[in-house]
């Protein structure tokens, strides 16, 4: 496979590099890397994988390049050719879209558009599987929801939220990644590119370098070992009343189903996909403080902010329609996958 990944020495991108350097078989994985390096961890993120390469075996490229920019966009296409490109660039955070929705809509619609015509022009044949977002569906205020004792939950869509529901783009990130998200199936229907859309909520594992405003469970994984390491430090912050559900699907889970997206693009070309943990594996904010508690043995003590803008109270992915069509279900347990979570923060953080 020749793979370029945009955004690759992000989260899910470094992962997913990983993932292809280190298959072993007849013929070597060529894997392009394509970051501007702006994001905190990026540049570790690539000297880790640096480390995972040799001229011998599944070598790396690394350009940097940034895909507001079309001339470096074309060139590395023109270039590399790549059978797939995993287009994981983007502005990820709906705190960040509201200070800066220009740049918001620069790098998710302007960065997509720019993949999008370098592949018409440049290498039609090239598959394109695109992250997008949860938040393309809107506020979800019309499931019917009950207020339990740790979170909310749906009378009905006992399997989650599937792709039959209607799209509606709140907030300036969810209006970019929607907007993305439509570009990418109407060059399939207009163009007919091979592109995939996978809409995701809450990706969580090593290496990504989680913010207060982007990667939840990571975050509130710092906290704990912080306060674990230090009782007496001062109390964190959740925004809402933490009732609100999200599906936990593990880095290692999110890479397969990339992966086995392009495995099967002949059936997966031009459709959008739910994929996240399942019900199985979802968890309120409360519920992980729980677990974590229980699991370090510490009290946390946090102070609760007013509701983000456009905040969820419950998604969960429904998955079957990525089972039906591209052979992928989740495998890692949200208690396994914690576990990798803590494991990780603490060898980055030192604690």
């Amino acid at each position: 496979m020749k793979a370029l990944i945009t955004g690759g020495c992000g989260f899910v991108g470094s992962n997913l590099a990983a993932y292809l350097l280190e298959q072993d078989g007849p013929e070597q994985n060529h894997v392009t890397v394509f970051d501007n390096l702006s994001r905190h961890g990026a540049a570790a993120n690539l000297t880790w994988l640096r480390t995972l390469s040799s001229a011998e075996h599944n070598p790396l490229r690394f350009l940097h390049g940034d895909v507001r920019n079309a001339f470096d966009v074309e060139a590395v296409v023109k270039q590399v050719k790549p059978d797939v490109i995993f287009h994981l660039a983007g502005q990820v955070a709906m705190t960040t879209s509201v200070e800066s929705p220009r740049r918001d809509f620069e790098i998710n619609v302007l960065g997509s558009i720019n993949v999008l015509e370098s592949v018409r022009q440049c290498s039609p044949e090239t598959a394109i599987i695109y992250a997008s977002s949860n938040k393309v569906y809107g506020n979800l205020d019309h499931l019917d929801l009950v207020e339990a004792e740790t979170r909310y939950e749906p009378r009905t869509l006992k399997q989650g939220v599937d792709e039959s529901v209607g799209i509606e783009f709140h907030t300036p990130y969810g209006c970019s990644k929607g907007a993305a998200d439509q570009y990418m199936l109407d060059y399939a229907r207009g163009f007919g590119l091979k592109t995939v859309v996978f809409r995701h909520s809450t990706i969580y594992g090593g290496r990504q370098f989680a913010t207060y405003d982007q990667g939840w469970v990571g975050w509130f994984c710092r906290q704990a070992l912080e306060v674990k390491a230090n009782p007496g430090r001062a109390p964190f912050t959740v925004s809402g009343d933490g009732k609100q559900v999200r599906d936990l699907l593990h880095v290692s889970d999110a890479v397969r189903c990339y992966v086995a997206a392009y495995e099967h693009i002949a059936d997966a070309r031009g459709h959008a996909f739910n994929i996240g943990g399942g019900i199985e594996n979802s968890m309120s904010l409360l519920e992980l403080l729980q677990f974590l508690e229980a699991r370090l043995e510490i009290k946390l003590d946090y102070t609760n902010l007013p509701w983000r803008q456009s905040d969820q109270k419950f998604f969960v992915a429904d998955n079957s329609k990525a089972a039906r069509v591209i052979a992928w279900v989740p495998l890692m347990t949200r208690e396994q996958g914690l576990e990798t979570v803590l494991e990780w923060e603490l060898g980055s953080a030192n604690l």
